[in-house]
């Protein structure tokens, strides 16, 4: 089994894309894994580095491996498998242990004893509901765990302190009680949508003490921006929720953020100064809510470049709406609005509406169908 098919099936895991735009630009290509590893280089840190070089270290326990699975170096996949417990006789310098699609329901408090060189498990889509509380008590190196498609119903508990990124998505979860995520300091990345969680589901501090770049809370039960959420964050994704308004103060602490997922939403207003707590935002997805303007504030965002509105109840499109007054006074230039399927009358738009966007193929319009 080539290694290397295994790292990329790694990379495919790890991916997050939180829109599904059809028909307009895909502004969605830098995934998070890809923005996690550019931090990474840039802070000079070890042990929040990408995936280990396998081929550079010769495995010592490569006899070792258990029944049905394919080994190869320090890689151990035993995907469909139909498997009920995590299997015994892993090689102890296995670096990645695949354990996708089987049908396991319990995390024992032994099963992964001596993998202490583990970088990344992949749990996805089994049946776990019960993880012992030192299941991962000898994973002191693990950085990527995903064990989204199960029956969690709350985050396991210790999680190691070497963690970067954890995919819980598409579990039972209901509840984030404060200190779940406390010694996580290496952790930049949680996705966890697809989860039942309301608003009042977060505790207060259920944050406290990490530093994300990347969170991502969509196809829940929220009704409005969850509140103390990492100030660190650069991207906040929230779509396919039940948020009806965005207030003045849900933005306030975000002021790194530069990507921001509000689509499939049901909202109906932005309050006036909002978006100013953005000023590095780059991307704002607003599509497919009940806006019946363009939100205000559009022009003072001085490195925005793409804006996200089709699909919403938008009637009219004023001539300042997305460029400050004047020309060439944008440092940064729009390079993709969507406006399709708007009750807009497009040919009342003046041309001038769009006098700092770079190509004319950038703006989308029509397509209205009540």
């Amino acid at each position: 089994m080539n290694p290397l098919w295994l790292l990329t099936l790694l990379l495919a895991l790890s991916q997050a894309l939180p829109f599904e735009q059809k028909g307009f630009w895909d502004f969605t290509l830098d995934d998070g894994l890809l923005m996690m590893n550019d931090e990474e280089e840039a802070s000079g840190s070890d042990t929040t580095s990408g995936v280990p070089d396998l081929d550079s270290l010769t495995p010592t326990f490569s006899a070792m491996c258990p029944f049905g699975c394919h080994c190869h170096l320090r890689v151990v996949q035993c995907s469909d498998l139909g498997l009920k417990t995590v299997p015994k006789e892993i090689s102890p310098d296995t670096t990645l242990l695949d354990l996708q699609n089987n049908d396991i329901s319990e995390l024992h408090k032994d099963d992964f004893k001596g993998l202490q060189h583990l970088y990344a498990l992949v749990l996805v889509n089994n049946k776990i509901s019960k993880i012992h509380e030192k299941a991962f008590s000898p994973l002191r190196k693990l950085q990527k765990l995903y064990i989204s498609k199960n029956h969690l119903v709350e985050i396991p508990p210790n999680l190691p302190s070497s963690l970067v990124e954890l995919r819980i998505h598409d579990n039972r979860i209901r509840k984030v009680p404060k200190g779940v995520f406390s010694g996580l300091r290496n952790m930049n990345c949680i996705e966890m949508g697809g989860n039942p969680l309301e608003n009042s589901g977060f505790e207060p501090g259920a944050f406290d003490g990490l530093k994300l770049n990347y969170l991502r809370i969509s196809e829940a039960k929220l009704t409005g921006i969850p509140k103390d959420l990492p100030e660190t964050l650069n991207e906040l994704h929230l779509d396919h929720n039940k948020i009806q308004a965005i207030e003045l103060e849900d933005l306030l602490r975000y002021s790194k953020l530069y990507r921001l997922g509000l689509g499939h939403n049901q909202i109906r207003m932005i309050e006036n100064g909002s978006l100013s707590f953005l000023p590095t935002l780059r991307e704002l997805h607003l599509d497919n809510n009940k806006l019946s303007r363009v939100p205000a504030g559009l022009p003072d965002l001085k490195l925005l470049q793409v804006v996200y509105l089709h699909s919403n109840n938008i009637t009219k499109v004023g001539i300042n709406d997305f460029c400050p007054m004047g020309f060439g006074v944008k440092r940064a230039y729009y390079n993709g609005i969507s406006l399709f399927n708007n009750p807009v009358p497009y040919w009342e738009v003046q041309p001038a509406t769009f006098r700092c966007v770079t190509d004319r193929l950038a703006i989308q319009f029509g397509n209205y169908k009540k």
